[in-house]
């Protein structure tokens, strides 16, 4: 998500593991938040709970809501009296909206991006419809938040966390230039390299890594690459992850 509204992560996303996702905006009632996500719980189907937490809201009129059930169904919804233009697109896995927006363009670009991605990672696809959103037109007041949630069953750090990313930019004149330099970082840390790219830690690498960590003050890999936030790369001491051995070389020259 992105707005000309400070700390939009905090109030619009949420978001359970088979369960569902969900999104309020607009004059935001927080409590669809978790509301939603026990209606859904409890097996209703996106549109059911859309129907369910408007009709039980005197402020719907005003609100705006998006949700994604754990089979992918969609749902969004748009009050009369949200600020124009507002409105929304829904389609597999996934529910689209937005308000006091320069035109539809910009909601139709987070739709279009989303189904042409399909086969890339879904947090790229989040990132790519956002710019693509941005370039459409955007939030006709201008930017200066954004956010990315995206969870999955112990898909989080060190596989005992559901939350695969929660990143936010609070207040930044491009708030997705940003979030997407964070992205990277959180890439860097957290994501994973196929073992088959793994670098096989020879003689003359042995050295190498030896030396540098020497450099550094460190005598074994995990150490140092856990001082550099990197330990869940490093996996015994035969092979070596082509980001951590990247990252020892900047961090040693």
């Amino acid at each position: 998500m992105q707005s000309k509204f400070l700390a939009v992560g905090s109030v619009v996303p949420w978001a359970e593991p088979l369960v569902g996702a969900i999104a309020t905006q607009s004059w935001a009632n927080p409590r669809y938040g978790p509301d939603g996500l026990a209606l859904l719980r409890d097996g209703l189907a996106a549109e059911e709970a859309v129907a369910r937490l408007t009709a039980a809201d005197d402020g719907r009129a005003q609100r705006q809501l998006g949700i994604v059930d754990g089979d992918g169904r969609a749902a969004s919804y748009t009050g009369d009296e949200c600020h124009t233009w507002a409105g929304h697109r829904t389609g597999d896995g996934y529910a689209a909206q937005g308000n006091i927006l320069v035109s539809a363009d910009t909601v139709d670009a987070l739709a279009e991006t989303f189904e042409a991605t399909a086969t890339n990672p879904l947090a790229e696809r989040l990132l790519d419809s956002l710019d693509a959103a941005q370039a459409a037109g955007g939030d006709s007041r201008g930017q200066q938040s954004a956010a990315l949630l995206v969870v999955g069953p112990e898909q989080g750090y060190a596989g005992l966390s559901d939350v695969l990313v929660d990143l936010r930019v609070d207040d930044h004149e491009r708030p997705l230039e940003e979030l997407r330099r964070l992205f990277g970082l959180h890439q860097e840390l957290f994501g994973q390299t196929p073992r088959s790219r793994w670098i096989t830690l020879d003689a003359g690498l042995r050295r190498e890594v030896a030396d540098r960590l020497a450099v550094l003050g460190y005598e074994r890999l995990e150490d140092w690459a856990g001082a550099a936030n990197l330990e869940e790369r490093v996996d015994g001491e035969e092979e070596i992850d082509p980001v951590v051995l990247d990252a020892l070389r900047r961090a040693s020259n």
